[in-house]
């Protein structure tokens, strides 16, 4: 399951991790437990065309400004059985305007093949990145410039939106965002608008969702001629609904919809799940290197 330029595919594989505290002199510091962080589990049924392909699952936490993001999928049925498709992903860093992810790591694979990518970012920069094997030199990809790489979000950061300043979590305006992703090989930009607000009702969540239409824009890295990125830069049926985790100020999807050239590919909430744990805090947070990227599920 290689992923492919569109919202729905960078959430199939996407998941998140907290930056590992690092303390700045050899002599270990004492510890002290802080108060639960907010959090936050949510389950997915994973459709194509109104048939069941597979599930996933986020989780996310978030405390104080650190946030984590995990994030599996894993193909099922006739699908799994063919491909053997599976993908996780991980995510952490700090949240301001928008999320500052340190690092960020993802691993997709399938029964023919597999592939694994991992970052380290500071301030919005990509410092370090490496793709396992190595992307084919096909000689028709955009470049990714150095200025490609500045001013990024990885795909797992990307599904945690924090709100506009002052603005209720469910205000219109927290729709209206462009999301500049960069997935370690292409960069490209997912432009939300508001749509509407509606009324769920889901195990574990009740209450307004806010329904952004989402649109892809390729930047660089990818190939320009290939059918598969012209019909995402054209698709203009595509969405995603957000719902505010409770104890923070930020929103994370409860349903993304894309359509594709097999039918519409739905990945939608089956269980939300508010969560939260005691964590143990030392020091001040290091810049993270590619090592730290690493998956737990490889």
């Amino acid at each position: 399951m290689r992923a492919k330029p569109s919202l729905c595919a960078r959430f199939l594989v996407l998941a998140g991790a907290l930056a590992l505290p690092a303390a700045a002199e050899a002599a270990p510091r004492a510890h002290k437990t802080k108060a639960a962080p907010a959090g936050v589990a949510v389950d997915y049924s994973v459709n194509l065309a109104g048939i069941p392909i597979g599930n996933a699952q986020l989780t996310g936490a978030f405390d104080g400004p650190r946030y984590r993001m995990d994030v599996s999928a894993v193909l099922t049925g006739l699908v799994g059985a063919v491909t053997g498709g599976q993908g996780s992903a991980r995510s952490s860093g700090s949240i301001a305007a928008a999320p500052l992810p340190s690092a960020f790591s993802i691993a997709t694979r399938t029964s023919s093949s597999g592939i694994a990518v991992r970052m380290a970012l500071a301030n919005g920069n990509v410092t370090q990145a490496e793709i396992t094997p190595p992307l084919l030199d096909t000689g028709d990809r955009v470049p990714v410039t150095a200025a490609a790489k500045r001013g990024v979000i990885d795909p797992a950061s990307a599904l945690m939106m924090p709100a506009r300043a002052r603005a209720d979590l469910t205000d219109p305006e927290n729709c209206n965002r462009t999301l500049p992703v960069f997935d370690g090989a292409t960069r490209f930009n997912v432009v939300l608008s508001y749509g509407e607000t509606r009324q769920v009702e889901k195990p574990g969540y009740s209450g307004p969702v806010l329904v952004c239409n989402a649109r892809y824009v390729a930047i660089a890295g990818h190939r320009p001629d290939r059918p598969g990125v012209k019909f995402m830069e054209e698709n203009r049926d595509m969405s995603v609904w957000l719902a505010p985790v409770e104890g923070t100020r930020v929103l994370v999807p409860l349903r993304i919809a894309v359509r594709t050239t097999l039918g519409t590919n739905i990945i939608e909430a089956t269980r939300w799940t508010r969560t939260g744990t005691a964590t143990a805090t030392g020091g001040e947070a290091q810049p993270a290197t590619v090592a730290d990227a690493s998956l737990s599920q490889r």
